[in-house]
């Protein structure tokens, strides 16, 4: 890989040990002359991330998400350092940074391109997801009647709390809390799974890349919020559907040579198949 010539830095300072984390890697990036920038703020605004070759995001998945939008449009690769708890997307403790940064620094890492989801209410351009978007009532107590569309063929009405369209690495978010499936990222699948379903045979369905989604709001006197990424909300139309599909546009994400999808699920989610003698 080419070595980084400016890098972008992104804090979330309200994780315990983020703002110094961050003073010993801007050390270390002044040290070999790159040029920086950095900010405390996230989401990051439009353009912000334009001319970078990296951005290290030192926080927990949430403040990853808050820059994915702007990384993938201006293809930046991430570095995302954890101090937040599970850290699916922030993949690099903060030991690991501490001994990696100047290997990184010098371009020796791989990128993984993830998949991302867009989606468009109707109103407004069409906004990206990394990991999921939600269709739910705007009152959370409340039950919707959502009809689904796929390529123009129904699939099915669902009365439920709401449904997850989730990416392969949104899998293990939302969608694992709601009974769906864990996806491999290089998968080229979107999940849709209802969120409590008013009938027993509702499952999580696992649908093809270039799918084109339909999601219409059934419920007479219901306001739909559709949520991305858990970050963003937007109030679907009542008179047009909610489309899904997934973007052209990928999100670089630098990993670690001897990054596993399967040793960070077990280690993060305790995940095990098979008996674990607790003696």
């Amino acid at each position: 890989m080419t070595p980084i010539r400016k890098l972008a830095f992104v804090v979330n300072e309200a994780k315990p040990g983020a703002a110094e984390l961050a003073r010993e890697l801007l050390v270390v990036a002044r040290g070999a002359r790159v040029p920086l920038k950095h900010t405390k703020r996230f989401p990051v605004p439009k353009g912000w991330l334009r001319g970078c070759d990296a951005c290290c995001v030192i926080g927990g998945d949430g403040t990853l998400l808050g820059v994915a939008r702007e990384a993938a449009r201006e293809q930046v690769p991430i570095i995302g350092v954890n101090r937040g708890s599970l850290g699916f997307l922030t993949t690099f403790s903060a030991d690991e940074a501490r001994a990696q940064f100047r290997d990184l620094l010098r371009g020796h890492f791989r990128i993984a391109h993830r998949a991302m989801l867009e989606c468009s209410n109707g109103h407004g351009l069409p906004e990206l997801a990394l990991n999921d978007v939600l269709i739910k009532d705007k009152i959370n107590s409340r039950l919707v009647r959502l009809e689904v569309f796929a390529d123009g063929e129904l699939v099915t009405n669902y009365t439920c709390d709401g449904l997850i369209f989730s990416t392969p690495t949104g899998s293990t978010a939302y969608n694992l809390s709601a009974g769906g499936p864990i996806i491999h990222p290089s998968a080229s699948v979107i999940a849709m799974t209802p969120i409590c379903p008013h009938t027993l045979s509702n499952r999580s369905i696992i649908l093809r890349e270039n799918v084109q989604l339909r999601v219409y709001n059934r419920s007479p006197g219901s306001t739909l919020l559709v949520a991305v990424d858990g970050q963003r909300n937007l109030r679907a139309a009542n008179d047009a559907p909610t489309e899904i599909s997934i973007s052209k546009l990928r999100l670089p994400l630098v990993q670690r040579a001897d990054y596993s999808h399967f040793a960070v699920v077990r280690s993060k989610l305790k995940w095990s198949g098979g008996f674990i003698d607790q003696r």
